[in-house]
């Protein structure tokens, strides 16, 4: 039943596209925040009102559908970025600081013609679509699905999704087998001096100088604590301190985010952070402390899952990655690989002028919306094909 599952798949997408991109279009002009999705969540819901949605992690929503026993779930991230939007459509981003800017939009699109495309088929294992909320934040919202116990309650055997990328080529796809993106953790550094006049820096104990001496050793801690051929990255994001320019303030503070592939690894630059905020401050008389948020394990895609949508794409003269993407971004679709066999397609959108994800003229186009509707029913078909072996 499986062999010309997709095909009918492809031709319902195809007849589905023009309402696809209008729906895409609405869902990029209206973006909200992780936490803040419910708007989105229902936009998606109404437009498939023949399912009976269930609320799941606060502001998602998941249904079913299709035979009874296992079923493969398809996942879609409701949550936009605090970005102000330049790509000058006219249907941009109404809500300023506010943009869909990793392709969530193009996501929920593609499930709704999946989902919509299946809607008559006689399915040979249940849909279960899934409308995930706050996967940019930490902890993300798929640490809450899993916790939820909604894997279980509509038996999802496997799980699968799809995801833009930039870094591949335009109108190809990735579906490498193993690690393909990095785990995620947080951390916050603050470090306690104490304040005073900015022309008595003797009488004082800058946080400040503290803390960028803290902030320049970080960057040497993955060449120098982690084996070179494992992939690590330590960034910080923000640095905060001060009220004035002639106020030495009392303290001061960074965040910033730790990527790896290997858990000993991640275990290892927590501690050589922390150590190397503590000495640092201790050196020059202040006090520091280092805290961490745990995020998402690394992200392991199912081999046989990767083989045999690679096998359906080919059959359908899709272009896939001969060498898999893989890289230090991350993805809270990996919680769901620690539970079941699970996939996660690189759709290839190019990267024009170098504009890539979380970029501010990041705009995907109608191809990359059909392309991952594709690529979504391929992993769906995939999964059902490993199910029923």
């Amino acid at each position: 039943m499986t062999d010309s599952l997709l095909p009918r798949l492809v031709a319902g997408i195809d007849a589905v596209l023009p309402e696809a991109a209008s729906l895409r279009r609405a869902i990029h002009a209206d973006p909200h925040l992780g936490g803040d999705e419910m708007d989105t969540r229902d936009s998606i819901t109404q437009a498939i009102d023949w399912l009976d949605w269930l609320p799941v992690a606060e502001t998602g929503a998941y249904a079913r559908f299709g035979p009874a026993g296992p079923a493969v779930g398809l996942r879609a991230e409701l949550d936009a970025l605090p970005i102000t939007e330049a790509t000058g459509v006219e249907w941009a981003s109404q809500r300023r600081g506010i943009m869909h800017a990793c392709g969530h939009d193009v996501h929920m699109a593609a499930l709704w013609a999946v989902v919509t495309a299946a809607r008559d088929l006689d399915l040979p294992v249940a849909m279960v679509p899934l409308l995930q909320p706050r996967e940019e934040e930490n902890p993300p919202g798929a640490t809450d699905v899993v916790a939820s116990g909604f894997l279980d309650d509509v038996e999802v055997a496997a799980m699968v999704g799809v995801h833009v990328q930039p870094q591949v080529e335009k109108g190809v796809v990735s579906t490498g087998a193993g690690a393909v993106n990095a785990a995620f953790d947080s951390f916050e550094i603050t470090v306690r001096g104490r304040g005073g006049h900015g022309a008595y820096p003797h009488t004082a104990l800058d946080p400040i100088t503290v803390l960028a001496a803290i902030v320049g050793g970080l960057g040497e801690l993955p060449q120098r604590i982690v084996n070179p051929i494992h992939p690590s990255v330590v960034s910080v994001g923000t640095f905060k301190a001060g009220t004035a320019a002639n106020v030495i303030a009392e303290t001061a503070t960074c965040t910033g985010s730790i990527r790896t592939f290997h858990e000993a690894d991640r275990v290892a630059l927590h501690e050589a952070i922390a150590r190397l905020a503590e000495g640092t401050a201790l050196a020059r008389g202040a006090t520091a402390t280092a805290t961490f948020v745990r995020g998402g394990p690394a992200l392991v895609n199912d081999p046989d899952l990767s083989r045999r949508a690679a096998d359906l794409l080919g059959g359908l003269a899709i272009p896939v990655a001969q060498v898999p993407f893989r890289s230090c971004g991350s993805d809270d679709f990996s919680e769901y690989g620690h539970v079941v066999p699970s996939l996660m397609s690189f759709v290839g959108v190019g990267s024009e002028g170098g504009v890539g994800l979380h970029h501010a003229q990041f705009l995907p186009g109608r191809s990359a919306l059909r392309l991952c509707a594709v690529a979504l029913a391929a992993n769906y078909v995939a999964a059902a094909g490993q199910i029923r072996s």
